[in-house]
């Protein structure tokens, strides 16, 4: 059947100029259209999923038939082929090779690291003082992940230039992959601060990483794991790179994301607290207490529905029949996390954070492919787990001694997911 095409497609630049304007907005609305919908991102044809069976044929059940797309081929010459972006019986094997890591046992060992650095960015705050939170998020996610992956005085280091530099790395290279080829040659401001930082990272890890072998130790981390394996300086370098991009950005945000929530919903921030001071006591929040935390769980939940990455490529390997459609060997397809969270078919009030809609009733109803905020089959994030188990713990350790006003509506700034920009929150002691 011939496959319909979205509206507001420019001449020349094809759909590129309303997903850069209108972003989720404009891809959010697609389902209208169709199962498949065509999107042009310049001369690139590319075909928008907007069904949840037909995104879970693409994940999972014909996931085989499909490797990483044409948004992937753009990062790959700056952050190589960590599992982000590497394809096949590769990626299989890498997967493999570090799942140990993200085992029960490691992120009961990583969660008293998580709830010790968001205890020590708590008890900073000072009464009444206005605290730019995805600053502070953004901070924290990356001394719990730099944590994890490096536990040497030059790991440290490392951590302090990816604090530096990620960001620039994530939210540049976002618009360099909607972007045609030709703009990342251009000496621009964007394409400048980009190279730079990929090269700050690139430097320091790879001094952690030859300082490692010069000691030969194991140091307990993620890095000492990677290397022990047998993995070569540079696929060390590409699987740490992953890991700092893919485990900051999403904690990043739906941290700062759900305290913005929960401080301006007063029901919702009456039952976080109620649950925290019935479960914890005043006590710090163990691993032990993930589990029991259960409204806690709700809110992580909603965040991710409501602020998950705005959408991932894939390119089919061979013929591919999704549905109605028949796509080629190559065609890229796109699927959006985004836009099946906001679909009001599946969820009521798609802009209403509402924690409460996850009982579990509602989420054994929800079609296969509807919630998919880390992804799915042998892609899904492997470190789901980990990021579940940081968002709980610090919400936890956050509401045990503060309130966090939101002084002014949030903005939002558009790249990869929906960042928070400037958003300003007072710091009001609980006693």
């Amino acid at each position: 059947m011939p496959v319909p095409v979205a509206p507001r497609r420019w001449p020349l630049l094809g759909h590129t100029p309303a997903m850069l304007i209108r972003r989720a907005e404009f891809t959010d609305a697609l389902h209208e259209h169709g199962d498949v919908v065509r999107l042009d991102l310049g001369p690139l044809h590319a075909y928008f999923v907007t069904s949840p069976a037909l995104t879970h044929e693409v994940l999972v059940s014909q996931g085989s038939k499909f490797r990483k797309g044409a948004m992937f081929d753009k990062f790959q010459p700056y952050l190589g082929t960590g599992l982000l972006l590497s394809n096949g019986e590769f990626h299989l094997r890498q997967r493999r090779l570090m799942q140990p890591a993200f085992h029960r046992e490691r992120i009961e060992t990583y969660a008293s690291t998580m709830a010790r650095a968001a205890a020590s960015l708590a008890a900073r705050w000072q009464p009444g003082e206005i605290r730019v939170i995805e600053n502070d998020m953004q901070e924290l996610a990356v001394t719990i992940v730099g944590e994890a992956l490096f536990s040497t005085e030059m790991g440290h280091r490392a951590v302090e230039e990816v604090r530096r530099s990620i960001f620039t790395v994530i939210q540049q290279g976002m618009i360099r992959a909607l972007s045609p080829s030709f703009v990342e040659k251009l000496p621009i401001p964007g394409n400048r601060e980009f190279d730079a930082a990929i090269a700050r990272m690139k430097a320091v890890v790879l001094q952690v990483i030859e300082s490692w072998r010069a000691d030969g130790t194991d140091h307990g981390d993620v890095l000492s794991m990677l290397l022990l394996a047998g993995m070569t300086d540079q696929q060390t370098y590409d699987e740490v790179l992953t890991l700092l991009t893919a485990g900051i950005e999403t904690t990043a945000i739906a941290l700062a994301w759900a305290l913005y929530e929960v401080g301006r919903n007063p029901e919702i921030e009456h039952r976080l607290h109620a649950e925290v001071d019935a479960v914890l006591g005043g006590r710090p929040v163990t691993f032990a207490d993930v589990a029991s935390l259960t409204y806690t769980e709700q809110v992580v939940q909603e965040t991710l529905r409501r602020y998950p990455i705005w959408f991932v490529m894939r390119r089919t390997l061979t013929d591919v029949q999704l549905g109605d459609v028949h796509l080629p060997a190559g065609a890229e397809v796109i699927v959006s996390p985004h836009a099946l969270h906001h679909d009001e078919r599946y969820f009521p009030e798609p802009r209403r954070f509402d924690p409460g809609r996850w009982t579990p009733e509602f989420a054994a109803s929800l079609p296969r492919g509807a919630f998919i905020p880390f992804g799915g089959g042998n892609r899904q994030c492997l470190g789901n787990t980990f990021a579940h188990t940081e968002i709980v713990i610090t919400l936890a350790t956050i509401a045990t001694r503060w309130r966090l006003v939101p002084t002014r509506p949030a903005r939002v700034k558009f790249t990869s997911a929906p960042y928070p920009h400037g958003l300003l929150m007072k710091a009001v002691p609980r006693n």
